[in-house]
């Protein structure tokens, strides 16, 4: 199995299905702000569904006239006017409904969009983003339907299905136990493929995602597809997705041409059935010649309340599918945000560590193992030790990314989980490995933690990054667009970019994970100063794989194999830790600008 293939494996999970209540309380919670526009727009159906019951009753007292010779003209002209009044009210109801089920996709996506955002870092990566994507995308667009039609069509369906059943048991009650019969036979047969459609369509909604899963990773690393010669194999990966979305796509098209086809079936066998039987009865005298008309035309007109019930039916099992899949992503744990206090505190915070253990999951071995030190405030600390000491992860816990299994961490002597989410990261700056870009402008990026920065702050932070010239070279200045995750700079300037974003939220805790691992000897050592400089006023957190920076901390932990073995300065960690020595001797040499 390919890697792609692996990464839409991981969404292959068997579809969740909800019980009945619990769908049906989802729904209603999406269609209960709506309730009053959708019984205006029921209400309006309903008096469509009532101008066509009329019409048959019509229509027979044109048949009784035309055989007493009276006048017709005024049938006639009833007959016109509840035609064009129907319709014209059919056509307000269903724009009303299909306003409001605009409305209520428009609403399920804000709230969806809201709690995906706020979800806890441990539930994204759990979860393919392509499709936490497609939950916001394809499936509340299957709300539109369910939420609204289905529900008018089943309510308006159902009463002029009674209606139309008291009209025609009226008529006659033989003939209706005829038409009645048919349709209980093939309605029987209709039901068994409704579950078949909600299976059907939650499958292909989940293949929808798979492919939304392979394209964000595909465009995600572009010029590495590129560049490994990998399109065709990308390509193929994609159209097994694609292709299985058909598949699903089609079984549920085809149960659903079933359901509606099977109408049309019952509405033609019934009117078989009516004019055999109806034949002899108007024969033998029992019943009108009109009456056996207006029955028929009844009987026609039963096509549309039946259709409607179905529909419904039909509706039901994909909206089912699709708010089952809705209320999964609505159950993925979230963050308690709110916006910051300004009790974040000033000045340098202190960080200390007390025996502190973690791991991912459950099922995965521990990362950090009693992992404990004391940054006390201003000045610049450094984390060094091998791939996979547990550096990186020291950044996570304290941002809150993750929560610590055991110990304790405390910020300014308060547990950070004492303080308010908001407050914590209000006074934190993180520059990530990776240093990621957002697609948009450079200002938008510079300013994405501290949107209310001046003008006069932007310009400092420029020149403290060394980013000056940069803009002044740009096309558009700060207005340039930097392309999907900052494809159209280079990895040092995204670093700096990154590093800028970070001290223009004016933080009292500086996180910087390898923040200078891309840039030259010359902006390596510029940004350096600054971060120099910085340390005097914010505690400065670092982990650098470069002895240069190392160098300049005022104490450095050396972690290994999830475990602090040494803290010091420089010299002392070189003389008495075996491993810091080791290091210091290669990787940081050999990776010190102008080493040899």
């Amino acid at each position: 199995m390919t890697t792609a293939e692996a990464a839409v494996a991981a969404t292959a999970d068997p579809p969740v299905r909800l019980p009945a209540r619990e769908t049906w309380r989802a729904l209603y919670r999406h269609f209960r702000p709506h309730r009053w526009v959708v019984a205006l727009g029921a209400f309006l159906a309903l008096i469509g569904a009532a101008t066509g019951l009329a019409q048959p009753l019509a229509a027979k007292a044109l048949v009784d006239r035309l055989g007493s010779d009276e006048s017709i003209t005024g049938i006639l002209l009833l007959l016109t006017a509840l035609v064009v009044f129907g319709t014209a009210i059919e056509a307000v109801g269903s724009y009303i409904l299909e306003r409001t089920a605009e409305s209520v996709v428009l609403a399920a996506r804000h709230s969806l969009i809201g709690r995906l955002l706020r979800l806890r870092l441990p539930e994204v990566e759990r979860t393919q983003p392509g499709d936490l994507m497609s939950r916001v995308t394809s499936d509340t667009t299957l709300l539109r339907a369910v939420t609204t039609q289905s529900i008018v069509s089943a309510a308006t369906g159902g009463l002029a299905f009674i209606a139309t059943i008291v009209l025609m048991g009226l008529m006659d009650a033989v003939l209706l136990g005829v038409t009645l019969g048919v349709i209980v036979l093939i309605g029987g047969a209709v039901a068994l493929v409704m579950p078949k459609i909600a299976q059907a369509t939650q499958r292909s909604q989940m293949a929808v995602g798979e492919i939304s899963t392979v394209l964000e990773r595909a465009f995600g690393a572009f010029r590495t597809v590129k560049a490994s010669g990998a399109e065709e194999r990308e390509t193929t990966v994609v159209a097994k997705a694609a292709r299985e979305a058909w598949r699903h796509g089609v079984r549920s098209a085809k149960w659903q041409s079933v359901a509606g086809s099977s109408i049309g079936l019952a509405v033609q066998v019934s009117f078989l059935a009516v004019l055999g039987i109806g034949g002899a009865r108007v024969a033998s005298g029992a019943i009108s010649i009109s009456s056996l008309i207006a029955f028929l035309l009844f009987l026609f007109y039963l096509i549309e309340p039946v259709s409607k019930l179905v529909e419904a039916a039909t509706q039901y099992q994909v909206g089912s599918a699709a708010i089952a899949r809705i209320v999964e992503a609505e159950r993925l744990e979230t963050e308690t945000l709110t916006t910051p206090s300004g009790n974040a505190g000033t000045g340098p915070a202190s960080v200390v560590f007390e025996d502190v253990t973690f791991r991912y999951r459950d099922g995965l071995p521990y990362v950090h193992h009693g992992v404990s030190f004391e940054v006390p405030g201003a000045g610049m600390t450094a984390f060094v030790g091998p791939s996979g000491a547990g550096k990186t992860t020291v950044f996570g816990l304290i941002e809150r990314f993750y929560e610590a299994d055991g110990g304790r961490i405390t910020v300014d002597g308060k547990d950070i989980r004492d303080w308010p989410l908001a407050d914590l990261r209000a006074a934190i700056g993180y520059v990530e490995q990776d240093a990621p870009v957002l697609a948009g402008t450079l200002r938008e990026n510079l300013v994405f933690a501290a949107p209310d920065a001046s003008e006069e702050q932007i310009r400092d932070v420029l020149v403290r990054a060394r980013l000056d010239v940069l803009v002044e070279r740009l096309p558009d200045g700060l207005e340039t667009v930097v392309g999907h995750r900052g494809s159209k700079l280079s990895g040092g300037e995204r670093q700096r970019v990154a590093i800028a974003r970070a001290l223009l939220r004016r933080p009292r805790l500086l996180l910087l994970d390898e923040a200078t691992s891309q840039l030259d000897a010359v902006n390596e050592m510029a940004l350096r100063d600054v971060v120099t400089e910085v340390s005097r006023e914010v505690t400065v957190l670092v982990v650098a794989h470069r002895l240069s920076t190392v160098t300049l901390a005022d104490r450095i932990v050396v972690m290994d194999a999830g475990k602090v073995r040494a803290v010091g300065t420089h010299g002392e960690l070189v003389a008495g830790d075996p491993l810091y020595g080791e290091l210091a001797a290669t990787q940081f040499l050999a990776s010190a600008p102008g080493a040899a």
